[in-house]
C-alpha cells in the first residue's frame, strides 16, 4: 500500500544573501517519515487555485509552527511583541484549514497550527500571554530549549486525544508567546497547562482534527508523541 502523502505548511524567509526562500524544519519532516508518511512541503506563495490543487492530492495536512497570525483574522489586542506576520502564509493556511474541515481531511496543528485552527474557525488569541493572562506560566522558551520539558499538560480522559496519546499526563516543551483565548464553537479544549491555558484542542465532528500548543516534533523520544504522529498518518491512510 502506498504511503500517505502529508502536506506540511512552510515559512517564507530569506537566505544569507537576502534571497526569498521557503523553509520547513527537518524535525517535522522526520516526525512524518518516522510515522510512515511521505512529507510534501506546501509553499506559502502559490495562488489559491494552485495551492488548492496541491491540497486535493494530499491525504493529510500538518500545520506547523511559526510567526504570529495577522490581527486581520481575529479580534485581538495589538501588542509590540506581535511579529513575523506573513499575510500570504495566513491566507494559505486559513484557506487550507477551512477546506480540510469541510472535506473531512485529516489535519494536525502544532503551536501556530493550533492558533490557526482556532482563528480559522472563529476563535481568538491572546496576543502576548505574559501581559494578558494573570499568573500565567512562562510559555516562551525559544532557541535551544526545544527538548526541555517545562510543564505538564493534563488531557481529558474522555477526549479522543487521550486515546491518541495513550496517557492523560504529558510533559512538554513550550515555545509560544501567544495562546488560545476564545475557543471556536466547533472546537473543544481537551488539554490544559497548570495555569489553565489550552494546550490540546480537537474537533469532535471531524474524522481527525487535533492540535497541540507545544512542539511534539522535537519530543519523539517520548512514546506519547510518536503515537500522536502515527495516529495522524494512520488516519491519513484511510
Amino acid at each position: 500500500m502506498s504511503k500517505p502523502l502529508i502536506g506540511i505548511t512552510t515559512r517564507n524567509g530569506k537566505d544569507a544573501d537576502h534571497h526569498p526562500i521557503t523553509t520547513v524544519q527537518h524535525s517535522y519532516i522526520r516526525a512524518i517519515v518516522q510515522a510512515g508518511g511521505l512529507p510534501l512541503p506546501i509553499p506559502s506563495l502559490l495562488n489559491e487555485e494552485d495551492f488548492l490543487d496541491m491540497y486535493s492530492r494530499l491525504d493529510g495536512i500538518l500545520f506547523t509552527g511559526g510567526g504570529d497570525v495577522s490581527l486581520d483574522y481575529f479580534d485581538g489586542s495589538d501588542h509590540p511583541r506581535i511579529g513575523e506576520v506573513d499575510k500570504m502564509r495566513d491566507l494559505t493556511e486559513i484557506t487550507l484549514l477551512r477546506t480540510a474541515v469541510e472535506d473531512g481531511k485529516p489535519m494536525l496543528g502544532i503551536c501556530r497550527g493550533a492558533q490557526v485552527m482556532n482563528v480559522a474557525l472563529g476563535g481568538t488569541l491572546y496576543t502576548h500571554i505574559h501581559d494578558q493572562v494573570e499568573n500565567a506560566l512562562d510559555h516562551d522558551y525559544p532557541g535551544n530549549l526545544r527538548t526541555v520539558l517545562v510543564h505538564p499538560v493534563n488531557v481529558d480522559e474522555s477526549a479522543k486525544a487521550a486515546g491518541i496519546f495513550g496517557e492523560t499526563l504529558l510533559h512538554v516543551n513550550s515555545l509560544h508567546h501567544q495562546g488560545l483565548k476564545d475557543i471556536a464553537p466547533r472546537l473543544r479544549v481537551v488539554g490544559t497547562a497548570p495555569d489553565g491555558l489550552p494546550e490540546v484542542i480537537e474537533m469532535e465532528d471531524h474524522p481527525y482534527a487535533v492540535a497541540v500548543q507545544w512542539h511534539p516534533e522535537w519530543l519523539t523520544d517520548q512514546p506519547s508523541m510518536r503515537r500522536l504522529f502515527k495516529s495522524f498518518v494512520d488516519a491519513s491512510s484511510k
